[in-house]
């Protein structure tokens, strides 16, 4: 269920190393039965629209595969709560997005979409987890892949994001 879906409350900190975490201050996708079709209907407010990695300015654009490949897959359906409010500070994520690695094909089909391979990025994001009253008891935060394939056009595209993983004994108060 989709509490508001125009809002995007979050603020921007930073760990004992330094590195940023996009902390997300109220979930609109909340419950234990994430409506997927809801957050694929929410990401398409990024199709057509483009955002810049800080660390290495390239800019990374939202293509009409995205909204469908993100809520769609498998590996979506088994993550839940996190991966569905990840979508609420999408460009941010690719703002503070780090290491970014390339890598070739590894499969045939991908010759196609991806011609000039793929290229993978580290993010980090947190989410509250409320108390039985409803108010926020703590944050987990989580480490997560912008995976981006770059089109035979030039442009580098967001296709999903993957290997999304909750940092061990890690959680904040804000």
């Amino acid at each position: 269920m989709i509490k508001n879906k125009d809002t995007r409350n979050f603020t921007v900190i930073r760990d004992e190393n330094d590195n940023k975490i996009i902390v997300i201050n109220d979930i609109i996708f909340k419950g234990k039965n994430i409506v997927w079709s809801d957050v694929k209907e929410y990401l398409k407010r990024y199709v057509g629209r483009y955002y810049y990695i800080s660390e290495d300015d390239e800019v990374i654009f939202i293509g009409t595969e995205f909204p469908g490949e993100y809520a769609g897959s498998i590996y979506t359906k088994s993550l839940k709560g996190a991966k569905a409010n990840a979508v609420q500070v999408l460009p941010e994520m690719i703002k503070i997005a780090s290491n970014g690695i390339f890598e070739n094909n590894r499969k045939e089909k991908h010759s196609r979409d991806a011609k000039n391979g793929w290229y993978r990025y580290d993010t980090r994001f947190a989410v509250p987890i409320y108390n039985d009253i409803g108010n926020i008891d703590r944050y987990n935060i989580f480490k997560a892949r912008l995976l981006i394939r770059h089109a035979s056009s030039g442009k580098k595209y967001l296709y999903d994001i993957m290997e999304i993983k909750k940092e061990t004994s890690k959680s904040c108060q804000e």
